[in-house]
């Protein structure tokens, strides 16, 4: 079978790869080798697909629908491994096999086109924040992960650069500096965090209702975590005519059923979708930006 690798990937990666990454070039024979390695049978590559790496639908030897999945390094496939073995299924998607290449994940098979997305907006939220919930365990010892204090930092200096660039966005990117820089200060706990959770990460399953995928797994506070969630269908909320107010009702009910500071809540909301905008702007996607500033700016 031919590995064509989703457009929605193409253009993903291509916005992001270090000058003379040949990971693009080398997907075709990488996903030859696992198929081969893990003695699969294959059903189709998952189209749209994500943003990060490339996801096929396949059988086990014993005729177990599965998925292999397939990252860059920059996409730091170890730390996914790793967080995936630490939960061991609770909350998240099961890592079938623990050793094989690195940057090839072989995983439990959910329903790829079923996520809590799908549902109505209250709903939605509910289901997903209990998976969230489910996922914020104490990490493992050792500096297997990185902190978000680690993580931030280096996006600092990457909106730092941005706002040189772009001085309409300095007076937002200074305000979520300034948020960071609070509350890096003195966190409330560290946890393991998916770091990159959403609705469209949590998608139906058979062991249990709703199953988290795709982490960018990070250790710190669970607020920061959350930020994430807040903005989910932000398109929808910058076309609502009181979407300023639904954020703040959302944030409140959020902090409120997963017991997070509100107002912590609030400023890694207010960085992290300053974050996005700036990098939307600097990665040549100027409507994402947009939005994303704007709902900053509510923040």
């Amino acid at each position: 079978m031919a590995f064509e690798p989703p457009p929605r990937l193409v253009r993903a990666l291509h916005e992001t790869a270090p000058d003379g990454d040949g990971w693009l070039a080398e997907l075709p024979r990488t996903a030859e080798r696992a198929v081969a390695e893990h003695g699969l049978t294959v059903e189709r590559v998952q189209v749209p697909g994500g943003r990060s790496s490339l996801v096929v639908l396949v059988r086990r030897a014993d005729g177990t629908p599965a998925v292999l999945k397939l990252a860059p390094p920059r996409a730091r496939p170890a730390a996914e491994r790793a967080a995936l073995a630490h939960w061991g299924g609770r909350g998240a998607v099961q890592l079938l096999e623990a050793g094989g290449e690195e940057g090839v994940l072989l995983l439990e098979r959910l329903h790829p086109d079923v996520s809590v997305r799908s549902l109505p907006e209250p709903k939605a939220l509910l289901e997903a924040a209990g998976t969230l919930r489910r996922l914020w365990v104490e990490p493992p010892a050792g500096p297997v992960f990185e902190t978000v204090a680690e993580r931030t930092g280096r996006q600092a200096t990457a909106m730092r650069a941005g706002a040189d660039a772009e001085p309409e966005v300095a007076p937002l990117v200074d305000a979520a500096l300034a948020a960071r820089g609070e509350l890096s200060a003195a966190p409330p706990e560290h946890r393991l965090l998916h770091g990159t959770f959403r609705q469209s990460k949590v998608l139906a399953g058979e062991r249990m209702p709703w199953l988290a995928v795709g982490p960018d797994p990070v250790v710190g506070e669970c607020a920061f975590d959350l930020a994430r969630l807040v903005r989910d269908r932000v398109e929808d909320l910058i076309a609502a005519p009181s979407g300023a107010a639904i954020v703040r009702r959302r944030i409140k009910r959020l902090a409120e059923s997963l017991e997070v500071d509100q107002e912590r809540l609030r400023g890694w909301t207010l960085f992290r979708a300053v974050e996005s905008g700036v990098r939307a702007l600097r990665v040549g996607r100027p409507k994402d930006a947009e939005l994303l500033l704007e709902f900053a700016g509510w923040l």
